[in-house]
């Protein structure tokens, strides 16, 4: 199978927001860098001025996803017809709606991917970026962390898997359930079931697949090294950085629009200081019923003549070699920033760049202790393990640009 690397870079250029922006701006492209403008203007009046921010914040960050170009979030024209039978854009769903099963309705959640990003939002509004940002070179370690994302898409390719299923089967490597549904539901429905209990499993099992990785990839002394605290990262650029990580993720790669965007709004609910009722909901209730929803209607799609057959084996297989690839990826680089900062980073912290939050981070700091009782990594491994989970979701973005 040849690829023409110039031509995918081409087109994903071609596909990005910066490109829209710019071969539209006579034409309309002017008009979202006004609303992008308007949007951030009443962020600030929201979070600094607290003019109504419980409603504020919202309004003007949804103004922001609606007006990247390409990220395809809202379309006024599909609502408008969306349960008219005689309209020629009606969609099948309206049917679902009237005469669909409970399950057939729940379905639609995770069909038009609303759950996983739900979820994201309260995944959002549960991550402190602030050891991410107080390392920024960490965000490095969360990229090396999705190797086993494209290691698993190759294997997957050689057993004889389509592109689109096994980008689907690589993102099992982020150890991001709702990273795997959302790409899963886009690109192999059919495989969603054995995707999800596949991801969700590793995630679990995580303090057992780990540990032995982190043992054979690491020195006895590197694993003893106790690093320095991290500086203190102040309000507003934990305030800031979910606003621009949005802006340049989803102009850059469109389709992670929906994931990236829901986490960090779900992280400015937070981290605002004036949206706590908000950030409150998201953390517990809303990601509770979403749950519910979500494992239910996965669960619907484990039907025994779909499930049981040597796809799923293959897939459980490809998925732990995703896994452990990504976590040894996170603790090479670990290894190389050892090396290049004299010694001042443990390379433990490389195996928490997975995106599994805050679970990684955790065993990397047990790990740690186990070589030096003295060793405190959680917080710097928090660093590589919220850059995992954006850049699982960038992982996801790629794929789904390429073969969506």
């Amino acid at each position: 199978m040849s690829i023409n690397v110039g031509q995918i870079l081409l087109e994903l250029w071609q596909s990005s927001g910066f490109y829209a922006i710019f071969a539209s701006f006579s034409g309309g492209g002017w008009q979202n860098l006004v609303m992008l403008v308007i949007a951030c203007v009443l962020l600030y009046l929201g979070i600094v001025k607290k003019f109504e921010p419980l409603l504020l914040v919202g309004i003007a960050f949804g103004c922001l996803l609606s007006n990247l170009p390409m990220g395809g979030l809202y379309h006024q024209e599909l609502w408008d017809a969306f349960m008219d039978p005689s309209s020629p854009v009606y969609h099948s769903y309206g049917q679902i709606m009237r005469d669909g099963g409970l399950l057939d309705i729940f379905y639609i959640g995770v069909k038009t991917s609303l759950y996983p990003c739900l979820i994201f939002m309260g995944v959002g509004a549960m991550t402190d970026f602030g050891p991410l940002l107080s390392n920024p070179k960490s965000l490095l370690l969360g990229a090396a962390a999705q190797l086993g994302v494209f290691v698993a898409f190759l294997g997957a390719v050689c057993l004889g898997f389509t592109g689109p299923e096994a980008a689907s089967i690589g993102i099992i490597g982020g150890a991001d359930g709702p990273t795997a549904i959302f790409l899963t539901t886009k690109l192999a429905p059919h495989l969603l079931g054995a995707i999800a209990v596949a991801a969700y499993s590793y995630m679990a099992l995580i303090p057992l697949i780990q540990p032995p990785i982190m043992n054979a990839l690491t020195r006895p002394e590197d694993r003893r090294i106790q690093m320095v605290q991290t500086r203190v990262v102040s309000k507003t650029e934990k305030i800031i950085f979910p606003i621009l990580v949005t802006v340049f993720v989803a102009l850059l790669l469109p389709d992670t629009a929906p994931l990236i965007g829901c986490l960090m709004l779900g992280n400015l609910f937070k981290e605002t200081g004036c949206t706590d009722r908000l950030s409150d909901t998201a953390q517990n209730a809303l990601m509770n019923i979403v749950t519910i929803l979500l494992s239910t209607s996965v669960g619907a799609t484990m039907v025994g003549s779909t499930f049981l057959t040597a796809s799923t084996l293959k897939i459980v297989v490809l998925g732990v070699i995703a896994f452990g690839i990504s976590t040894a990826g996170g603790l090479i680089g670990g290894n190389v920033m050892c090396r290049l900062t004299g010694g001042k980073v443990n390379p433990l912290i490389g195996s928490a760049g997975v995106s599994a939050v805050p679970m990684a981070a955790r065993v990397s700091n047990v790990q740690g202790q186990k070589a030096n009782p003295s060793n405190f990594l959680l917080m710097h491994a928090m660093g590589p393990n919220v850059a995992g989970v954006i850049g699982s979701a960038i992982a996801a973005g790629f794929l789904l640009s390429v073969f969506g």
